[in-house]
Parts: C-alpha cells; structure tokens; sequence
C-alpha cells in the first residue's frame, strides 16, 4: 500500500481529474455533447498519460532541489527510483501522444489533417520544455498556461464525420476563448505557486492573483464567441454573474495567503485553485452543451478531493 502511495504522490494523481475535465470541455466546445464517445475516449487517455507524464518528469528534474526542500517525497527519499521514474515519464508521454495519432488517423475525422496528434505533439513539446528548461524562468508560468491551454485543443481537435469547422487554426472561436482563458488563469496559478515552499513573498503571489483574475474575465467572452447556429444555454448577464459566483471563492482564497505568506496557506490555496478547474470547466460545458454534460464534468470533482487527502497535488 505504502508502494502504491508513492506512486499515486509522484504522479500528483488527483490533478488527473483536472486534465480529464479540459478534454471533457473541449469536446463539448466542438460536438455539445460526449459523442461519438469512441474518439473522446482516446483522447482521455491522451490527456492523461501526458499529463502524468509531466508531472512524473517535472520530479526527475527537479529530483536535486527537492532533496533539499522536499526531501520526503518518494525520489529524493529513494523510494522510487530516478531510472524508474524516468522511464516512467517517458513511457507515459509517447504512449500519449501515440493515443492522440489513433484519434487523429480515425476514419471518422474529418477536421485538419493529423489535428488532434500534432495538438499532442505540441503539447509533449511544452511538457519537456517546462520540465526541463523554463521552469525557473520567467517563461515557466506561461508554458504551463500553453500546456492547459493546449490539452482544452486537444478536446476539441476532433471532428466528427458531418461536422463544420469555422474557425481560427481549425477551432471554433468560442473553443479558443475557453482554451485561452483556462490558460491564463493556469499562468497565474503558476506563478502564485512558485514560491508555495517559502515565506514572505506577498508581490509574487498578488501579481498571480491578478494574472488569474484575467483568465476569468477573459472566460466572459466567451457567449460572443459562439458560431453562428449555436446559442449559449445562458444569456450573457446569467453567465457573468455564474463566473463572478464561481471566481469570489478562488480569488478569496488566494487574497487570504496574502495575510499569512506561510507555505502552508500558500499550497493550500494552490490546491484550492487547480481543483477549481474543474468546476470552471463544468460551467463551460452548462453553457456550451448543458446541465446534463455539466454535471459529468462536475463529477469528477469528489474522487480528486477525496483522493487529496493522502496525495499532494503541488
């Protein structure tokens, strides 16, 4: 059981259930609904296997500041291996983006030649770039945002057989505004989270309060965004009221870490923030596709918390 843990920690598994539900709002961006279920399947486990594959990489790198700062976590206290871990991570990224080519040479699509592999080789590329590379820079948060951003595009890269694209690269606009709206509120979680291990640095967390502030206000244009033929399940004032109600208790709970700059406050708060994706994502599919789908999104909530008791997500 012990062994499993560490697995489940290296993994960050509940922040799984975020990926899942940007994929899931994706699709429903593109079709309104989880069908043809074959294709979003497959890219599920796409989004997954890269997401985990990030995670596990992001610990091989980091494995020599972490025996310093998190000298408890499974590689630094060699409880996992690095080969193991590595291999791991590299495992889990080729098998995603091969999970990505199978949707993308379905005979079902009939989107942009190869859409929803070249959206997942992207998507690898920004994974190893963060992990390895810009993380430490001031290039990391918005390589992180690229990387959310890109797993919403990988939802919606697949379209289904008598299917109309109008779009911008291939996507519909709304699903670009849904895209770079979780993604700029990603960049500002990132950059909040940087410092979660020390104390006292309050300008670097208001500046990623401010930077998430800006995802959401993007996210209210999102009923301007839809295509022609489409309506949103809500008039737009019901919308902006829906996001100021859902954003009060992200942005409350990040201002209060602002007071006390404890790195406990801090992850606590991170973690407050990334399992609101989930519900961010649900509200876009009420809006795009309705309660029905909403509430699957929404569902994915309960096994990430529970799973948070005994899993780090930060």
């Amino acid at each position: 059981m012990a062994r499993l843990l560490d697995y489940l920690r290296l993994l960050r598994f509940p922040n799984l259930f975020t990926a899942l539900a940007d994929v899931l709002m994706g699709y429903c961006c593109v079709h309104q609904a989880f069908t043809p279920p074959g294709p979003l399947v497959g890219l599920l486990a796409a989004s997954g296997m890269m997401y985990l594959a990030g995670m596990v990489l992001n610990d091989v790198f980091d494995v020599e500041r972490d025996r310093h700062q998190r000298p408890d976590r499974p590689l630094p206290a060699g409880r996992i291996s690095l080969r193991t871990a590595r291999a791991l991570g590299f495992a889990l990224l080729v098998g995603g983006v091969a999970a990505a080519w199978g949707v993308a040479l379905s005979p079902l699509s009939r989107g942009s030649v190869g859409a929803s592999g070249l959206v997942a080789l992207a998507l690898a590329g920004c994974i190893l770039t963060y992990d390895a590379g810009v993380k430490a820079t001031v290039l990391g948060p918005i390589f992180m945002g690229a990387c959310r951003s890109l797993n919403v595009l990988l939802g919606a890269s697949f379209l289904a057989t008598g299917g109309e694209r109008i779009a911008l690269a291939g996507f519909p606009p709304h699903a670009l505004i849904a895209a770079a709206g979780i993604g700029l509120y990603i960049v500002g979680v990132t950059w909040y989270a940087r410092r979660e291990t020390e104390i006292g640095h309050v300008w670097p967390l208001a500046g990623g309060v401010l930077v998430m502030l800006g995802g959401l206000a993007l996210l209210t244009l999102l009923p301007r965004g839809f295509p022609a033929g489409l309506r949103p399940n809500l008039p737009n004032q019901w919308w902006l009221l829906m996001l100021a109600l859902l954003g009060t208790p992200i942005i409350r709970r990040s201002l209060m870490a602002l007071a006390d700059p404890s790195p406990a406050r801090v992850q606590a708060a991170v973690k407050h923030c990334l399992m609101s994706i989930i519900i961010l994502d649900a509200a876009i599919v009420f809006l795009t596709a309705g309660g029905t789908q909403a509430l699957v999104v929404l569902s994915l909530l309960p096994p990430a918390m529970l799973l948070g008791r005994w899993v780090y997500s930060t």
